[in-house]
Formats: structure tokens, sequence, C-alpha cells
């Protein structure tokens, strides 16, 4: 049996025990007493085995003592221990080994994954298998709102890395990576009318309401399929009393794109949209914040480092493109070779029926320790 794979299967135990503490001590984003207290059991749990540096606005850094000497250039780990679940979800939801699942809220996004890696760091220590570059891990607390706070930090550890791991669970139960993410726009677009009495002086007002669905239609029109282009009128506003023509209406539409350079174009089309009714005006804002993270050779060739190495366990790994997105597309979009999905292998993320497979713990592990090895 491959040595980092019997590793894994002798600390399986051990392993479920840190995901459970990660999991039970919750960490919602934006609750900053959590997120510290979260913090601080991540530093409890590794800081034997890393030196760990807290960054400004509650983020963490961590450098691995692993074997080898002479390092050149370093693998970045990158996850974040911020959950979309608020104080309390526990007590409807509460950490449970069930039906081959391990279950409970953030289980899947992403606390197995931080665990995974911990645990693989460890195996690399532990086995005494020397590693030809640094390897550090790199935990944000604010991925699940937008990552405002942690970007900037994220893309300049990613410019000191030659590759990348990200630690999102993988796509399906099948435990695909993700070796492509689409890039995520919002816009907003006001329309401000003619406010007017709609039974007495209807012909003075201009509905900013009627503008607006004109608007929606037309922003709708701008999905392209074919070119991985979506665009989602999620969120409509508008009008104040249904006896008075509305004086002002607004929609938030999501954009998805697959490719950096549809970007302009797109962005050029949010931002000429011109009122049907002249009496109308329209106000557009937004534009892209996550970049898309694009299949480059350089993910392709990490990709089949993961596949061959995978291969080496039994697992049969696949890849696979997604809609959404992660921190994984800021540094894919430096160019730097990014891998994603390599945490838990489940379902459910940001559903009641989060969890994942415990029988796919331990290759995921093994997996990130040869990679972490072979690079």
């Amino acid at each position: 049996m491959d040595k980092f794979l019997s590793y894994a299967r002798a600390q399986h135990r051990e392993v479920i025990g840190l995901i459970r503490r990660l999991v039970e001590c919750e960490s919602p984003s934006g609750d900053t007493a959590a997120l510290t207290r979260m913090a601080d059991l991540l530093v409890e749990e590794s800081t034997d085995i890393a030196k760990i540096r807290r960054l400004r606005g509650g983020h963490l850094l961590m450098d691995f003592a692993l074997p080898g000497a002479r390092k050149k250039g370093r693998i970045l780990g990158l996850g974040h221990f911020d959950t979309v679940w608020p104080i309390g979800a526990l007590r409807r939801m509460p950490f449970r080994q069930r039906q081959g699942r391990l279950w409970g809220p953030g289980v899947l996004d992403m606390k197995s994954g931080v665990a995974f890696f911990l645990s693989a760091m460890r195996a690399l220590r532990e086995l005494d298998v020397p590693v030809a570059r640094r390897v550090s891990l790199l935990l944000v607390n604010d991925e699940e709102t937008g990552s405002a706070s942690s970007r900037p930090v994220t893309e300049r550890e990613a410019a000191r890395s030659e590759a990348v791991l990200v630690l999102e669970c993988a796509t399906g139960l099948d435990g695909k990576l993700k070796t492509a993410r689409k890039g995520v726009g919002h816009y907003r677009v006001t329309v401000h009318g003619v406010a007017a009495h709609s039974g007495i002086d209807f012909t003075a007002g201009a509905s900013a309401v009627v503008e607006l669905a004109r608007q929606v239609e037309k922003m709708a029109g701008f999905t392209d399929l074919r070119k991985g282009v979506t665009v989602n009128p999620g969120v409509i506003t508008g009008g104040t009393r249904v006896n008075v023509i509305a004086e002002q209406a607004t929609v938030e539409a999501d954009l998805r794109i697959g490719r950096l350079r549809d970007a302009p174009r797109l962005d050029q089309k949010f931002r000429s949209l011109k009122p049907f009714d002249k009496r109308c005006r329209v106000e557009v804002s937004g534009g892209l914040n996550r970049p898309p993270m694009e299949r480059t050779a350089g993910v392709a060739r990490l990709f089949k480092t993961a596949r061959k190495l995978a291969a080496e366990l039994g697992v049969n790994l696949e890849e696979s493109a997604t809609g959404g997105a992660s921190d994984g597309n800021f540094t894919g979009a430096l160019g730097i070779p990014t891998l994603d999905g390599l945490g838990g292998v489940g379902e459910g993320a940001h559903a009641s029926h989060e969890s994942i497979l415990v029988n796919r713990i331990d290759d995921r592990i093994a997996l990130i320790a040869k990679l972490a090895a072979a690079l």
C-alpha cells in the first residue's frame, strides 16, 4: 500500500476528531469574536508543525517545518475558515457520523479541507519525506463574503509561489478536481423615472418599473451560453404604491464569464444601456469582482501530475469546470498554476444536508501529501 495512504488510514480516527473540533467551533463570516476563536483553535492544532503568522484582518499564514534541505520556491495551500452558518446552527444540524458521512455546518465548505492539509503536512513530517519546496498554508476569514480584506494578501502570497492548491470541496460525489472556474460580476442598474398619480395624471408620469422591465430583458440577452456567459437579473425592487407611477426601480444582476477577455465587452454592454423612454435615466454601477480561473497549460500540467499521483492511490481522478468561484480565481488570474477542489468529497454546501464521505478522507489526505512532495 502507498505509504501516505497507509499513514492516513492509521490516523483516520484522529482526523475525524480534528474535523469535529473545527466544525464545532462555529465561525460565521463577519463575527469577529467567533472568527478569532476559530483562528486560535487553528493555531493550537498546528503550532507544533508550523510557524504561524496572524496577518492584518485576522487571516493566518502557516509555514510548515518539513524534511528536506535547500528548498527552492514554495507551494501555497489556500483555504478559508469562515462559513455561511450563523452561531447556533449546530443546535439544529449537529456534527455527527452517520450513513458513511460526516455531517455539520461547514464540514464540506471547507473545514474538512483545512483538516486534510494539516494532516498531510503531519504525514510528510512523520514519514520523513523530503520536499523540494517550502510549503505554506494561507487561511482567510472572509471568503464567503467576497474576500474584500484577504484578496490583496492572497494575491501577494500566490505571486511568491510556484503553484497553489485550493482546499475547497470537490465537484460531486466522485471527487473531481476543479481546473476552471467562472469569473463573477455584480451589476446594479437603477432607473430614475417621473412620478405621477396613476389615475389623475397618468400621461405625466414615466414609469421606472416599466423602463426597468425593458432593461431587464435587454440584460438577459447578454447571455451567451456558447461562450460561457450568463447574466441573471436576480433581485428587483421598485415603486412605492400601486396608484403611483414609479419614480425609481432597481435590478441587481449576476454575471458569470469563463474567459477574462470577455469582461471588457460585457462591461461595455452594461454601461451602454440607454433608456427606451427618453424621460427616464439609467444608472449603472458594479463590475467584475472575481476574475475567471482559466484552464491554462500550467493548470493542465498540475492536474496531470495530480491524476498520476491519485492513480498510485487507486483513485481515478477527473477534472471539472464550475460556474462557482473561490479564492482560486484570484491566484489563477495571476497566471499561477492553481488546482482547486482538493478538499472534502460530499454534497450540500450551504445547505442543511452538508456532508462529506468518510471513505474519501484518507485518499484526499494522501493526495495532498504526495502533491507537496512531488511539486
